[in-house]
Parts: structure tokens; C-alpha cells; sequence
């Protein structure tokens, strides 16, 4: 069983109680279709300009997370046509965010949660690289 955390972004977390997240964490569908079995690992808000987001993983790495998932709305946005990735979402930095995450931890982070825009391709920092 996989032990799964989330960080999301702190311009969203008025908005948004997680709600489609944690579903599909919990039927692993969407960010969270490639594990056989998952379990939530704890939630964290990253705060502009995400100082602090490698310090929040460690914490999380600590307490058991195995993989961290950051929520999509850091990198896409909600249209009339449904989430789409062009223009980007809340964050400009989120790709130097989580690939210094990745490199300080060494945990697998994952850019991606509920709400795919069509036709992207889930993106996996492990092993020191990034894929997608």
C-alpha cells in the first residue's frame, strides 16, 4: 500500500475543501490511476513563493508519505471547457517547486491530482529525473 501526501496551493484553499482530490485518491482514478492500492499520508498548503515547501515534505516524508502529489490547480485552471493547463494555473513555479522538493527529499513527487486537463500526461519526479 502506497502512503500518499498532497500539497496543494494556499491561493486555492479557500476555495477548495480537497473534496475530488481525496475521492480520487481513494478510488485511484486520475493523478493517483497508476497505484494499486493508496492511502492518504497527510495534507500540506504551500504558502508564495514556497520557501517552505521542502521543509513541509520532510515532515510529511517523516510521518510515513511515500509519494507527494501536488494539486492541479497549481498548473492548470478551470474554464467554461473544463481544466486545461495553457496559461497555467496558480503557481509560475511550480516545476522548479517540485523538482527541488524531489531533489532534497529523494521522495517520488508527482504534479497532478483530480481534475486532469484532457489529454495530459501525468508527470513523475523520481530518480532524479523528471518524466512525463
Amino acid at each position: 500500500m502506497t502512503n500518499v501526501a498532497i500539497i496543494r496551493c494556499e491561493n486555492n484553499m479557500d476555495r477548495c475543501p480537497l473534496t475530488n482530490c481525496f475521492r480520487c485518491l481513494m478510488e485511484k482514478k486520475e493523478g493517483f490511476a497508476t497505484y494499486e492500492d493508496c492511502i492518504p499520508a497527510g495534507v500540506f498548503t504551500c504558502r508564495c513563493p514556497g520557501d517552505v515547501t521542502v521543509n513541509l515534505s520532510k515532515i510529511l516524508k517523516a510521518k510515513g508519505a511515500e509519494v507527494i502529489h501536488f494539486c492541479t490547480c497549481t498548473f492548470a485552471k478551470k474554464t467554461t471547457d473544463g481544466w486545461v493547463a495553457k496559461d497555467g494555473g496558480f503557481c509560475e513555479n511550480i516545476d522548479k517547486i517540485i523538482e527541488q522538493v524531489h531533489k532534497e527529499t529523494g521522495i517520488q513527487c508527482v504534479k497532478g491530482t483530480a481534475h486532469l486537463p484532457k489529454d495530459y500526461t501525468v508527470k513523475t519526479w523520481d530518480q532524479g529525473y523528471s518524466s512525463g
